[in-house]
């Protein structure tokens, strides 16, 4: 991955010509230099070769310029970190030895380059076909098709290449958001920086891409979140076994090789196997708090950090020396506290703390995190939130914080944080509802937000039936927002839901209305995700729910309903781009509408914790209303009462 090399080395550079320039002044010229060096290299096909296992001449100086690079990355990277533990005498000292070992490595770079052949020899078809019979098991059949999908990779721009690998890493066996892989991908400096452009932007733009080539797909059993599919996995785990420069496996006695730089070890069993000390990425699932403290201390270069399914309740106090770190992820865990060496970490860009804990308060060492963009943690299930220090406007880069309580004065603080574009509050309620209100219409960013109300203690109160919105009317949202959550109770739809021209997914749970709410939702013009929860809490949905032209754009829809008996009617012309419909612990429901049948974009019916007098109805084998459903290709369901076994046999 020699040119991969070359680019991701210059952006390294550059970026630390941003961030860097208390210490570089000294410097700077060498570092412009270098760059200028690496910009001579130009294009070329040295990492392909390498994969596809050349040993000519070509694949020689390739071969010596990725060591020769990674030897100069990882110089950077220890040189960073004893600057900034030195005196000021000592830190002179070290600039001047920096700046003559750039020279060096400068001169050896340009040595390299002068003994690269001119002109490089064409892939052959016959290379790339050997590659995938050495690397990836297969079938004659599916060779074909790893064969079309390398040829596919070789095409790609290296950005893409690398994020594609990144995403099968972190991928494999942590399924992720989109906005999650945006984060892994900054944070692992695989994306571009550049002065005044959100690497996030771009990230997303790469993964689009991705998604948009076949390569990156939606799961369909959990929304939203996204993999890499066969044979483009396969591909990846061949790609990166050729070169070991990422790394997926299972297998903890495994040794990663000192080539590696992204590792991913899912199912670790409490052990993580020897890592070298150049590592720059982690992702560990299972793993004890003693084992990890052994791996971070000799990690020192490590920027992404993830965690799942870990059962301690804090991390070692070795994670507050990693200041390269700029993502720790802790997720589906018992973290109680973080450690107050957390606030050492002055690169780090996300924080992302989940589990079924019981929640904690952020302490103050989080304000000391000046580059933080990402503070997203989930609220615990008892108390419903994340207390938040204080102060936390000082963050002035962060876009996005979710689950945090806006009382004790962050509701105002909120207002000056208009770079935020995703925010996530929870417990809502009369003390603070109008300053988080006036504060979030001034957010011009924002692009996501979710508000919870505060939740009564009294019986069913998890449904938040007497859990009210206050003065909900008196807010009116940003203009660019996309997404909005509402979980609480509301006595009206609000008019401004229907002013919202930009709004791309909606998702409106317990909110208990006695009247219809699509009268307002269908005719938003860019709405292609609606998740209903007992957001209507009436018995019959009729024909003026889903009229003709309604939903023009809506691809998703989730319905979950309490009440719901009848659904009696679909106007033939509604929800013309509809893909996927849930229906989910609608308990009574009888019977699905007519006219679904009208419905010919739908792939997917999903049904969960339905009447089995309504799977009955469906059945392909002999059921009445089955016509209404049997053009969907795919029919997913779950019944309330599964003593009837048998009813359900896939066409």
């Amino acid at each position: 991955m020699a040119a991969s090399f070359v680019t991701l080395f210059q952006w390294r550079l550059n970026s630390m010509l941003l961030h860097e320039n208390e210490i570089l002044l000294g410097v700077k010229d060498q570092i412009k230099s270098l760059i200028s060096q690496l910009d001579a290299a130009g294009s070329f096909t040295g990492d392909v070769g390498m994969i596809l296992g050349r040993e000519s001449g070509h694949g020689s100086w390739a071969s010596e310029l990725r060591g020769i690079l990674r030897q100069a990355e990882d110089f950077v990277d220890d040189f960073v970190i004893r600057a900034y533990g030195q005196t000021e005498k000592d830190r002179k000292d070290s600039i001047a030895e920096f700046g003559k070992e750039l020279q060096n490595f400068n001169s050896r770079i340009s040595e390299i380059l002068n003994r690269r052949p001119p002109v490089e020899a064409p892939l052959m078809l016959e290379e790339i076909q050997r590659f995938v019979r050495s690397n990836i098991p297969s079938s004659e059949d599916k060779e074909t098709d790893l064969v079309t999908c390398m040829l596919n990779y070789i095409n790609l721009p290296y950005d893409l290449k690398l994020s594609l690998l990144f995403c099968c890493a972190f991928l494999r066996r942590h399924y992720q958001s989109i906005d999650g892989l945006v984060r892994g991908l900054v944070a692992a400096g695989l994306v571009q920086e550049k002065p005044g452009e959100l690497m996030e932007d771009k990230a997303q733009e790469n993964i689009d891409k991705l998604i948009s080539l076949g390569m990156i797909e939606e799961l369909e059993f959990i929304r939203d979140h996204f993999r890499v599919p066969s044979p483009y996995c396969e591909l990846s785990l061949g790609v990166m076994k050729a070169e070991d420069f990422f790394m997926s496996t299972a297998n903890s006695d495994i040794m990663v090789p000192p080539t590696a730089r992204h590792v991913s070890i899912y199912d670790a069993d409490n052990t993580i196997p020897n890592t070298n000390s150049f590592l720059h990425s982690l992702f560990v699932s299972e793993a004890s708090s003693d084992c990890l403290r052994n791996v971070l201390h000799n990690s020192k270069l490590l920027r992404v950090l993830d965690l799942k399914n870990t059962l301690f309740e804090s991390l070692p106090d070795e994670v507050g020396k990693l200041v390269h770190l700029r993502y720790l992820g802790v997720r589906e865990s018992y973290i109680r506290k973080l450690p107050e060496s957390i606030s050492n970490l002055r690169n780090l860009q996300t924080l992302y703390i989940s589990g079924p804990g019981v929640g904690f308060e952020l302490s103050n060492g989080v304000l000391n995190l000046a580059q933080l963009r990402h503070l997203k943690m989930s609220a615990p299930a008892i108390d419903g939130e994340v207390r938040v220090p204080q102060g936390i406007s000082r963050l002035g880069n962060l876009q996005t914080l979710e689950s945090i309580y806006a009382g004790s004065g962050i509701a105002k603080e909120l207002g000056v944080m208009t770079q935020l574009r995703s925010l996530k509050v929870s417990c809502v309620s009369d003390d603070h509802a109008d300053e988080l209100y006036f504060s979030v219409m001034k957010l011009s960013m924002l692009r996501k937000l979710s508000l919870t109300v505060e939740r009564g203690r009294e019986r069913g109160s998890y449904k938040y039936e007497n859990s009210f919105f206050p003065c909900l009317e008196s807010f009116s949202p940003p203009p660019l927002l996309q997404t909005l959550e509402l979980v609480g109770r509301l006595i009206e739809v609000p008019l401004w839901l229907g002013s919202m021209e930009n709004l791309t997914k909606l998702r409106m749970c317990y909110s208990h209305l006695s009247e219809n709410p699509t009268t307002i939702l269908q005719f938003l013009p860019n709405l292609k995700y609606l998740q209903m929860v007992n957001a209507y809490k009436g018995r019959h949905m009729e024909k003026e729910f889903f009229r003709a032209g309604g939903f023009p754009k809506l691809e998703y829809l989730y319905i979950s309903s309490d009440n719901l008996v009848e659904w009696t009617e679909i106007e033939e012309g509604a929800l013309p781009c509809l893909k996927q419909l849930s229906i989910h612990d609608c308990k009574e429901l009888m019977l699905l509408p007519e006219g679904l049948q009208h419905v010919t974009t739908l792939r997917i019916l999903d049904m969960w914790g339905v009447h089995e007098d309504l799977i009955r109805r469906l059945s392909p084998n002999g059921g009445p209303e089955n016509y209404k459903i049997k053009h969907i290709p795919l029919v997913k369901y779950l019944g309330h009462i599964s003593s009837v076994p048998g009813i359900w046999t896939p066409q």
